[in-house]
């Protein structure tokens, strides 16, 4: 089973639990509608991954998201996760009406930091993305649909949160493909100031 760190501990979520469509700059950006209601998927224990690989699979978008780390049903730290989409084969399934797994739960789909222990006021989260020293994306919960708060409530009418289960949160605009040797640096701040930073280079 697929490992993250939190705490400075090693711990093992049972699965990853994501909302689409949750800004809606990003939702204007893909030309997509506005949900009447929250759009769950689940990206399994298999997607972890704390490298950085572009795919064979096709095109590939990145999508940089304020992660949650759950303990005790509630949440309990926080992360920068990336959402790697296979883009075109999400086109073609959401034409067709069918599931999206393909594009969104294969393996190293999804990309984890490390998790700091977190107890303060959630909606002064931000997050950014930076690719080759250029900021791509940029955001914070007062831009979010649905905050962190009724998306986990929304969430436990459906599924069962076990320890160290991850909430992902939603992207902001800004995402597009990328290129193996690509240097990502994703950054979680609270009021301004940098909690959690992480730098990859796709492999």
């Amino acid at each position: 089973m697929k490992a993250v760190v939190f705490d400075k501990k090693e711990v093992i979520p049972s699965k990853v639990v994501c909302i689409a469509r949750n800004y809606v700059a990003h939702i204007e950006e893909l030309k997509n509608e506005m949900p009447d209601q929250m759009a769950l998927f689940i990206k399994p224990n298999s997607a972890i991954c704390d490298e950085l690989i572009l795919p064979e699979l096709g095109e590939c978008h990145y999508e940089g998201e304020i992660t949650f780390i759950i303990e005790n049903g509630g949440f309990a730290g926080v992360g920068f996760g990336l959402d790697l989409t296979l883009r075109d084969i999400q086109g073609q399934l959401k034409e067709k009406g069918l599931p999206w797994e393909k594009a969104k739960a294969f393996d190293c789909a999804a990309v984890f930091s490390e998790f700091v222990r977190f107890d303060g006021d959630i909606n002064r989260l931000g997050i950014e993305l930076y690719i080759n020293g250029v900021l791509k994306q940029q955001g914070d919960v007062s831009l979010m649909i649905n905050k962190p708060d009724a998306i986990l409530d929304e969430a436990k009418r459906y599924f069962t949160f076990y320890d160290y289960d991850l909430l992902m949160s939603g992207t902001p605009k800004g995402v597009g493909s990328f290129e193996k040797n690509d240097e990502f640096l994703g950054r979680i701040l609270y009021d301004g100031e940098v909690i959690v930073e992480k730098r990859w280079v796709v492999k």
